[in-house]
């Protein structure tokens, strides 16, 4: 077996995103808390369980500094076509999410300079460990 590759270190508390509003938020707020970073998209034929069952996880652990961070992505079959507004809205109102839901972006975009060592993503957007 050969050397283990080098590959520099980079915390998700170094980004800062935009939210569905255009806002920076620095990760860096979420320093401590155990995160559960996830796509999310409104025509998906999961969204209805996903969404549920984000909720229901959030209201269970948001005490317990857990968090999670929503980002919206048209880029799965393009169920996500709405707006950055229409996507909050959607999330908010049908759902009752009081999580963070952030401004819709390519996967790999936000976050391209973390590399999990062994990973690679595809051309269609999934992350293969």
């Amino acid at each position: 077996m050969g050397a283990a590759e080098s590959v520099p270190e980079t915390s998700i508390h170094e980004f800062t995103v935009k939210d569905c509003s255009g806002k920076e938020v620095s990760l860096e707020t979420y320093k401590g808390k155990v995160l559960l970073v996830v796509n999310v998209a409104s025509k998906c034929g999961f969204t209805e369980t996903n969404y549920t069952q984000l909720t229901e996880l959030y209201q269970k652990y948001k005490d317990k500094d857990f968090e999670i961070l929503a980002f919206p992505c048209n880029q799965f079959l393009r169920q996500e076509p709405g707006s950055n507004q229409q996507i909050k809205d959607f999330a908010c109102t049908r759902f009752k999410a009081d999580y963070p839901v952030f401004q819709k972006e390519p996967v790999g975009r936000t976050f391209e300079s973390v590399q999990i060592i062994g990973s690679e993503i595809s051309s269609h957007g999934s992350l293969k460990i």
